[in-house]
């Protein structure tokens, strides 16, 4: 583990392959950590690739530098995150494989970073242009429960009383059984434990739904220009289980005219919410042709 700081914060992460490999940022999910990755790496690594998987705000031994910064959530400020640190890395270009709130994060690098990035790999989750949130049909607002639950205050009380519980909820839910083991959980709840952890998750969807959440200036401008972006140049590979009970594949159909670069969809029959846990090989192979056509 490797520490750097930005102007927010002090961020660790994992890292591993040679040291001369082309970059590449894994950013995981929602709930998960660095260790999700692993096995994903050790097959990019023995293809040449150096990866780079940082602990989001809010998550293991990441840690704001002031109280007094806003703990705020939004796909926005993990995606500056990011680029604050290839930055410290000085990497001028790189590759993203980001899931779920790191899939966010990945579109939105190549929607205001664009120079900044080779190709992105998205796992569960879809392009939202503008970076909008719609209301969901009812059977997506049913998925979405802990949404609603966090809006509420005192659901919001609950999950900063027990995040671990919360998070296993979801590990339970969102993929078909079988997929994880209790030390699997275990290992990945330890980033969880972060004080910040149920604060970020809190503003991170509260703020999708509700006025008056906590918000930092500092991304306005960003945010202004992310309204304006409807497409994205840079190649996409997006990954998505047929079995996600989170997010099915019926929300990311139709997405292709969003592209003006290379764009593929894959879907893995039987896989959930975490297909770079529950399907190494076949999420390795599809990344490994996608990276290889840059």
């Amino acid at each position: 583990m490797r520490i750097v700081h930005t102007d927010l914060l002090e961020i660790a992460f994992e890292e591993g392959g040679p040291d001369n490999g082309r970059p590449v940022l894994l950013l995981h999910g929602w709930p998960d950590a660095p260790c999700g990755w692993s096995e994903m790496a050790s097959r990019l690594n023995a293809a040449g690739w150096h990866t780079i998987a940082p602990y989001l705000r809010g998550s293991g031994p990441t840690k704001f530098l002031s109280d007094s910064t806003p703990r705020v959530g939004a796909g926005l400020a993990l995606a500056q995150d990011a680029i604050d640190l290839a930055d410290q890395l000085s990497l001028d270009r790189f590759a993203v494989v980001g899931h779920d709130w790191g899939a966010r994060a990945a579109y939105t690098i190549a929607a205001l970073f664009p120079e900044r990035v080779t190709s992105i790999a998205a796992l569960a989750l879809g392009y939202q242009p503008r970076g909008l949130f719609a209301i969901p049909s009812f059977a997506q607002a049913r998925r979405f429960w802990y949404q609603w639950f966090l809006c509420t205050d005192g659901g919001a009380a609950k999950v900063q009383a027990d995040p671990i519980e919360f998070a296993h909820i979801q590990w339970e839910t969102w993929s078909p059984p079988g997929w994880f083991t209790p030390r699997d959980f275990a290992k990945t709840a330890e980033s969880f434990a972060n004080p910040d952890w149920a604060l970020i998750t809190r503003n991170a969807y509260r703020s999708r739904w509700r006025e008056g959440e906590a918000w930092d200036s500092r991304y306005d401008p960003l945010h202004r220009r992310l309204q304006d972006v409807e497409t994205i140049s840079t190649p996409t590979l997006m990954i998505q289980g047929t079995s996600d009970a989170c997010d099915p594949p019926s929300e990311s159909e139709g997405l292709e005219r969003h592209f003006a670069g290379r764009y593929e969809r894959v879907l893995l029959e039987g896989i959930g919410h975490f297909p770079h846990r529950e399907a190494v090989n076949a999420v390795a192979s599809a990344i490994g042709r996608h990276f290889g056509g840059d």
